[in-house]
């Protein structure tokens, strides 16, 4: 079963904009209880969606580049990539139906 990709700011355009599937990067922080349920989102659908689209995971604390350049003031912010392009997003603990519907239509 795979995991989360952990990016950083160093690995951002290789493991996200320059991924040949659709990547969803959670942005999040160790303080943020939000974060949490959304997290667990993420983890599942890292395994159930092995080979199609990529997890990925941004800790903002520690990659500010990333996340200043893309414009992130609140978390949890889901961004979905394809073709190295922001196609969509969620903010806030959302259900993990929101973020299947939302994968679905870019797979």
């Amino acid at each position: 079963m795979a995991d989360p990709v952990h990016v950083t700011d160093q690995t951002f355009k290789e493991e996200v904009l320059d991924s040949d599937v659709p990547v969803i990067v959670d942005f999040w922080a160790e303080w943020c209880m939000p974060c949490k349920p959304i997290a667990q989102v993420i983890e599942e659908l890292a395994g159930e969606y092995e080979g199609r689209a990529k997890m990925a995971k941004v800790d903002v604390d520690s990659n500010q580049e990333v996340a200043a350049s893309l414009g992130i003031r609140s978390i949890p912010m889901l961004i979905f990539f394809k073709g190295g392009e922001q196609v969509d997003h969620i903010i806030g603990a959302v259900p993990k139906q929101m973020v299947t519907e939302k994968l679905e239509k870019l797979l």
